[in-house]
């Protein structure tokens, strides 16, 4: 199956709520890939690659999980599979 990578932006209350280690918590029960770090800015970036169903069956997980609910908006951008990414990772 094609691999896609998405690149989520996460605003809302999502530091200091243990955004990250949910998010990284979720990722065995999904075929995907990536990292997520807080940003300067209070957002913070998701980025993971795999087939696209198990991609947005974990946004919609994130969405789901407890810290869903500080989620005020998300951007979402779809790319091509770079294949640079090994794991999932909290880089920032």
């Amino acid at each position: 199956m094609k691999r896609e990578r998405v690149r989520v932006y996460y605003s809302g209350r999502v530091q200091g709520v243990g955004f990250r280690y949910t998010v990284k918590s979720l990722t065995p029960g999904f075929e995907v890939c990536g990292t997520v770090r807080n940003l300067l800015d209070g957002r913070v970036e998701l980025v993971a690659e795999g087939p696209r169903p198990e991609l947005e069956a974990f946004l919609q997980a994130v969405r789901d999980s407890a810290v869903g609910r500080f989620i005020r908006h998300e951007a979402i951008e779809w790319l091509e599979a770079r294949g640079d990414l090994r794991g999932f990772q909290i880089t920032g």
